[in-house]
C-alpha cells in the first residue's frame, strides 16, 4: 500500500508557493531529491511517517559501519575539519576494506598462519615508507608546532615497527626475506613517497619549493594521503575488537587486534587528523580539492591492499568468488520504495497529481475523465493517509503475539493474511477516491528518471549486469503503483533497462490513468507468491543462490524465503513484528565474522532460507562489498 509515506508528501506541498504547472515537475522533483540526504538514513515509525536519523556521530569516533553511515548526516561544514569531512565523504570505501577476504578470516580467527606471514612482511615494506614520508613531511614543515606533531607521529610508526618484530619472533618472519614486494604495495608506496617528494600534479617538482608555504603545502597533501591509512586502521581495530571476547586469549591474532584498537593508536589516528585540518587552514579550494583527490586514491590504494592479500582457503566474502557460471546462477530480489529509493513513489505519484490538476474546477468540462482540483487532492490525500495511519498502527497491534515466540514461519504467514487484507482495502479507497485519475505517462516518467536513489544502489545493479563472467538475474519486486515509474528510474541512462520489475500497474487511456491499478503486487502474501512463482521457474540443474533485499514488513516473507535475506535500513515495525515472531535480525559483517569461523575447506557456507536469521546492513556498500566484492 503506497500510501503509507503520504505524511511526507504533504511536508513538500505545504510551502507558500507550491509549484502548480505541469512544466515544473522535473524541476520539483530535484527539489524533492534535494530535500533528502542521500547520507542520511530514515525510518518509519509508522508505515507513514519518514523520519530522518540525524546522528551527530563524530566520524574520529564512529567505530560500526552504522555510526559510519550516521556519520555527517546532522553535522554542518562548520563543526567539523578537512580530515572528518574526507572520512565522511569516502565512509563508503570503508566498508569495501572490512569486508575484505583478509580482514574476515582476521577477524574469524581461521586466517591461515602463511597469509598473515605474508601481510606482516607486506605492511614492514608498507611502514618504512610511512616513517619516510613523515620525515619528508617534517623536513617541509614551517611551523615548529607542525615539525614536532610530525616527529611524534613518525615515532608512533616506529614503534609499530617494533610492534611488527614482536610478531617476528612470535611466528619466526623475517620481511626481508618473506618473497617478493607484491604490486598493491609498491603502487601505495610508490604514490605515498611521490607525494612526499613533491610530485604531485599541479605542484611545482621538489627542487623548486623556493617558499615556506609551498613547502608546508607539500606536507599537507602528504597528511592527506597518510590520513586514510590512519583512519582506516584505527577503524578496522574498533570493529574486530568489538567481535573479539575480551577475555579470551586464544584468538591467534589477538594482538594485532588490541594493538589497532588500543587508544594509542587510537590518539595517534586523531593527532594525524589534527595536523591534516592544521596544515590545511591556509589552502585555497583548488589546493584543498587536490587533498580531496590523494585522500580518495589513498583509500583506493589500501583496498587494494587488503585485497592482494594471499589466501589459500576458502572465504564467505565476496559471495561471487566461488561462483561458476557454467554451473551456478545468482538471483538478486530488492524491493523499491525506500529499498532503493530515497523518497517513496507514493508522495512522487502525489505530487505529480497535484502540481498537474486545475487549480479550480471551473475551467473543467463536464466528462468521465474530469479532475478534482489541486486543493481538493491534497485534502483528499490527507484523509486517506491518516486514516491508512491509524489503522495501519491498530493492524499491526492486533497481529502481534502477546509473547515473543520461537520462529514460526507458517504463523507469520498466517498473522501477514490480516495486514494483505488491509493493505487490498487501503488500495481500494484509493482507487475509488480518483487521487490517481489524469496523471500523464511522461510526466511520470520524467520524475522517475530525475528519481534520486540511495547511495551505491544504481552501481551494485551496473556491477552485475555489466560483469559478463556472472550468471546473474535481477528482480524489482514492489507494490508500487506504478510499474512505469519503476522502470523509468532504471531507464537507458542508468543502464538498468534489462532488470524485471514486477509491480502494479496504471490503467491508461492515450497515455492519461484512468485513476485504477492493475492490481498485482498489493500485499505481503502477493509479494511472497510472486517471489516463489518466480524463482520455482529457475531450472534445478543449476545451483541457484537468492538473495532478497528489502526494509518493510512487506518484505518479510520474501526475505526470509530467500537464501540470504538482507534488510536495509532501520524499519522499527519490521524488527517488532519479526522479532515477536522469532526472526533474529544479525548485522552482516558480525554474521559474516560468525559465519567464517565455520567455514572450512570440508564445509559449506551453509546458507539457507526460512532459518528465521536476517541480516542486517545501513548502506547498499554493504551490500556492495558481500555480494560482489571491490
Amino acid at each position: 500500500m503506497q500510501i503509507r509515506l503520504l505524511l511526507s508528501f504533504f511536508f513538500f506541498t505545504s510551502r507558500k508557493n507550491p509549484i502548480k504547472t505541469p512544466l515544473s515537475v522535473p524541476n520539483f522533483f530535484r527539489s524533492i531529491n534535494n530535500c533528502y540526504s542521500t547520507s542520511s538514513f530514515y525510518t518509519r515509525r509508522s508505515s507513514a511517517a519518514l523520519v530522518p536519523l540525524r546522528m551527530a556521530v563524530p566520524p574520529k569516533l564512529a567505530s560500526s559501519f552504522t555510526a559510519i553511515a550516521a556519520a555527517g548526516s546532522g553535522l554542518s561544514s562548520s563543526e567539523v575539519g578537512v580530515a572528518s569531512k574526507l572520512w565522511i565523504k569516502y565512509r563508503r570505501e570503508s566498508v569495501f576494506a572490512a569486508y575484505t577476504p583478509f580482514v574476515v578470516a582476521l577477524a574469524a580467527g581461521n586466517l591461515k598462519i602463511d597469509a598473515f606471514r605474508h601481510y606482516i612482511s607486506q605492511d614492514f615494506h608498507f611502514l618504512k615508507s610511512f616513517a619516510h614520508a613523515y620525515e619528508l613531511s617534517e623536513d617541509c614543515a614551517d611551523d615548529d608546532d607542525a615539525k614536532l606533531a610530525i616527529s611524534h607521529l613518525r615515532k608512533d610508526v616506529l614503534q609499530e615497527l617494533r610492534l611488527h618484530n614482536s610478531f617476528v619472533q612470535e611466528w619466526g618472519i623475517d620481511p626481508s626475506k618473506e618473497g617478493n614486494i607484491n604490486s598493491a604495495t609498491v603502487k601505495y608506496t610508490d604514490f605515498l613517497l611521490a607525494t612526499a617528494s613533491g610530485k604531485v600534479e599541479g605542484v611545482k617538482g621538489p627542487g623548486k619549493l623556493a617558499t615556506p608555504f609551498e613547502r608546508t603545502k607539500v606536507a599537507a597533501y602528504t597528511l592527506g594521503a597518510m590520513t586514510p591509512c590512519m583512519r582506516l586502521y584505527a577503524f578496522l581495530g574498533k570493529e574486530l575488537q568489538s567481535l573479539t571476547d575480551s577475555i579470551d586469549s586464544s584468538h591467534p591474532y589477538k594482538k594485532w587486534i588490541d594493538s589497532y584498537s588500543s587508544e594509542g593508536f587510537q590518539a595517534s589516528a586523531l593527532q594525524t587528523e589534527d595536523l591534516l585540518d592544521k596544515l590545511s587552514v591556509p589552502l585555497t579550494g583548488e589546493e584543498l580539492d587536490i587533498i580531496d583527490k590523494l585522500y580518495l586514491q589513498a583509500m583506493k590504494l589500501e583496498i587494494e591492499f587488503f585485497n592482494a592479500q594471499s589466501l589459500a582457503q576458502p572465504t564467505v566474502v565476496p559471495l561471487t568468488k566461488a561462483h561458476n557460471p557454467e554451473e551456478d546462477r545468482i538471483v538478486i530480489f530488492s524491493d523499491f520504495d525506500l529499498t532503493c529509493t530515497v523518497v517513496d513513489s507514493s508522495a512522487i505519484l502525489a505530487e505529480i497529481a497535484i502540481v498537474t490538476a486545475p487549480k479550480s474546477d471551473q475551467a473543467q468540462s463536464e466528462n468521465k475523465n474530469a479532475r478534482m482540483s489541486s486543493s481538493e487532492l491534497r485534502n483528499t490525500w490527507g484523509l486517506l493517509s491518516a486514516q491508512y495511519t491509524e489503522e495501519y498502527e491498530q493492524c499491526i497491534e492486533t497481529i502481534l503475539p502477546s509473547e515473543q515466540v520461537e520462529f514460526n514461519y507458517e504463523a507469520l504467514c498466517k498473522a501477514l493474511e490480516q495486514l494483505s487484507d488491509f493493505e487490498r482495502r487501503a488500495n481500494s479507497r484509493v482507487i475509488e477516491s480518483g487521487v490517481l485519475k489524469g496523471l500523464n505517462l511522461e510526466d511520470i516518467k520524467r520524475a522517475g528518471e530525475r528519481l534520486i536513489l540511495q547511495d551505491g544502489c544504481t552501481s551494485f545493479f551496473q556491477k552485475i549486469v555489466k560483469n559478463e563472467s556472472l550468471n546473474a538475474d535481477v528482480h524489482v519486486l514492489s507494490y508500487c503503483w506504478c510499474a512505469d515509474l519503476i522502470r523509468s528510474v532504471f531507464s537507458s541512462a542508468r543502464g538498468l533497462d534489462v532488470l524485471n520489475v514486477h509491480a502494479n500497474e496504471f490503467a491508461y487511456e492515450e497515455s492519461i490513468s484512468t485513476g485504477e491499478i492493475v492490481q498485482k503486487v498489493e500485499s505481503p502474501i502477493d509479494k511472497v507468491q510472486a517471489f516463489l512463482n518466480i524463482t520455482k521457474n529457475y531450472s534445478i540443474e543449476r545451483k541457484n543462490m537468492i538473495v532478497y533485499i528489502g526494509d518493510s514488513v512487506g518484505d518479510l516473507l520474501c526475505l526470509l524465503q530467500a537464501d540470504i535475506g538482507i534488510v536495509i535500513g532501520s524499519s522499527s515495525s519490521l524488527r517488532r513484528v519479526g522479532s515477536q515472531y522469532g526472526v533474529s535480525f544479525l548485522p552482516l559483517f558480525p554474521g559474516l565474522v560468525k559465519k567464517q569461523k565455520e567455514y572450512t575447506e570440508e564445509s559449506s557456507s551453509n546458507w539457507k532460507g526460512q532459518s528465521g536469521i536476517l541480516y542486517t546492513v545501513s548502506s547498499w556498500a554493504e551490500v556492495h562489498a558481500f555480494v560482489l566484492g571491490w
